[in-house]
Order: C-alpha cells, then sequence, then structure tokens
C-alpha cells in the first residue's frame, strides 16, 4: 500500500511537470533559460525554508539528540547530496532549454529527452541496481509511445541540438539515481531545498556571464514564474523524493513519462490542441508501460521492481 502511495505521489508530479512545460514555454517570452532557471529555482528552494525550520523544530523533542560529530556528518551528507543532485538538475535544465531553442522542434525535443525513461535501468546496472524484465518491457513502450506523441515530422537532419538533448536525457536519467542513492539519508524536504538552490546558484552564475537580465522583464514574466517555482519545483520536486523513496528507479522513470502525456492534454486544455489518432496510440502505450512495469512475480530474489514485504 505504501508503494503505491508513492506512485500516486510520482504521477502527481509527472502531471505537474507535464501542464508545467505551458508555463516554461510562455516564460521564455520575457527572459532568457539560464535567468529563468535561477529564478525559478531560487524562489523554489527558499520557500521550503520555513517549513523546514518548522518541522525541525516540531522533531526535536520525539527525535534523539546527536553528537557533534553526528551532526557534522548530517551536514555533510546535506552537502553532498545537494550538489549532486544540484549539479545533474542544473545540467538537465539547461540542455532542455537549449536544445529546444537550438532544434525548434518541440516533438523531437520531447521524444530525445524521453530517451532517460530507457537511460535509467541502464545506467542503474552500473551502480548496482537490479531490475526485472517487466520494467525493461514497460521502458521500450513507453518511449515507443512518446515517439508516436512527440515525433509527427520526422527527425530530418542531426544538429547540436539534438546532442543536447541528449545530453538532457542522461541528466534527467543520473537525477532519478541520485535521488536514489541519498533519499533514504537526507530529509526529503531538506533534500530538495539544497537542490534546487545549489542549481539556482549555478544558473544564476551562467545567467550573469552569458545573458543579458533585465528586472522588468522578470517581473512581467511573473505568472509564469510564480507557477514554475512553487508548484513545478517546490512541490513537484519534494513530491518526487519523497515518491522515490518507495518506488525504484526504474518503475519512476516509466511512471514519469506520463509527464509528455499529460503536456498534450494540458495543450487541449488550455490551448485547444487536440490529439492526432496517433498521439492517442502513443499515449496508450505510455499508459502498457507504466501497467507493464508494475507487473510483481514471487520470487526469493529481491530484485528492483518486487516489494516483497
Amino acid at each position: 500500500m505504501r508503494e503505491y502511495r508513492a506512485m500516486l505521489m510520482l504521477i502527481t508530479t509527472a502531471f505537474i511537470w507535464g501542464i508545467g512545460f505551458v508555463a516554461q514555454n510562455v516564460a521564455m517570452d520575457y527572459m532568457e533559460p539560464f535567468i529563468f532557471n535561477a529564478v525559478r529555482f531560487g524562489l523554489g528552494g527558499l520557500s521550503l525554508i520555513p517549513v523546514i525550520l518548522i518541522m525541525n523544530n516540531k522533531s526535536k523533542a520525539s527525535e534523539p539528540q546527536l553528537s557533534d560529530e553526528q551532526k557534522l556528518e548530517n551536514r555533510g551528507l546535506i552537502i553532498r547530496a545537494g550538489l549532486c543532485g544540484g549539479g545533474v538538475l542544473f545540467l538537465a535544465a539547461a540542455t532542455q532549454q537549449f536544445g529546444i531553442a537550438i532544434t525548434g522542434s518541440a516533438s523531437k525535443a520531447g521524444f530525445i529527452t524521453g530517451l532517460y525513461i530507457v537511460l535509467v535501468p541502464i545506467l542503474g546496472i552500473f551502480f548496482g541496481r537490479k531490475t526485472t524484465g517487466f520494467v525493461w518491457i514497460g521502458a521500450v513502450s513507453s518511449v515507443v509511445g512518446l515517439y508516436l506523441l512527440s515525433v509527427t515530422d520526422g527527425f530530418g537532419a542531426i544538429d547540436i541540438g539534438d546532442g543536447l538533448l541528449l545530453l538532457c536525457a542522461f541528466g534527467w536519467a543520473a537525477h532519478i539515481l541520485v535521488i536514489d542513492r541519498f533519499v533514504e539519508k537526507v530529509k526529503p524536504l531538506t533534500f530538495a531545498a539544497a537542490q534546487c538552490l545549489v542549481c539556482a546558484a549555478a544558473s544564476l552564475v551562467a545567467a550573469i556571464a552569458t545573458e543579458e537580465i533585465n528586472l522588468g522583464n522578470i517581473i512581467a514574466g511573473y505568472q509564469p514564474v510564480m507557477f514554475s517555482a512553487f508548484i513545478s519545483v517546490c512541490f513537484a520536486y519534494t513530491l518526487q523524493i519523497i515518491g522515490q523513496k518507495h518506488v525504484p528507479p526504474g518503475k519512476s522513470a516509466v511512471i514519469f513519462s506520463m509527464e509528455s502525456v499529460f503536456a498534450a492534454l494540458a495543450e487541449v486544455v488550455l490551448l485547444g490542441t487536440f490529439l492526432t489518432g496517433r498521439g492517442y496510440v502513443g499515449s496508450g502505450f505510455i499508459f502498457a508501460g507504466i501497467l507493464i512495469s508494475q507487473i510483481q512475480l514471487k520470487n526469493k530474489s529481491k530484485v528492483e521492481g518486487i516489494d516483497e514485504t
């Protein structure tokens, strides 16, 4: 039951990220990618700090007192988690924005970025993570669905933008694995705040070095910025970390493939753009991939995707 609640959190995360594409596209009319990421991740991370302080004060009475050495070790762990999570988050967010700008094709970008669904179980092997055949089948089904849903005009010539989007896919895959590594060691809200602030700092440095920052434009685009900061970043990334505590990386990646379906539905509701028959078939493949990845067989050996407790 606990895993199913966690899966619901991850589906909610995918839903928020899917509709968040609308806000991200609107924001690009007001500001450039690096400063947009700096503002939204900065606000998202800072908004979590008061909540963390309140929760820490409430838990002091029930939790055992830590020695100075243990406190120092915890701080070091938080710093490492923040640097690793924030670093790959910066890489993924930045390469995605610039990849879309260079290719000029949102459909191609959606498919190439979605390859992280397959990359997660592949990369997980190098980190000692095992996975079931059903997760692999589910991942392949989801990639086929992403292709049908996102790529409608063919790939055309491969350019540097495609390379950036592929790098972005590796970034999102690495981010899922980094969360899996630290999620049992660092409190979810603390982890979320740390990685967001690291990503914001890196994005701000890049913005100062490469972009022309206009405060008036940032204020003018406050609506998409607020949604991206407090809903897509603060709320959704926290849900991701909490959910991944009980759902293995391979399954998580397949669930996140629903993001493209929710993005397409958001276009229908908000922009009046309806899916083609091909799009509906693609959505069906993605949904089938999620269901297949959840199949569990009784086995004494514990592998990813099987919870025998």
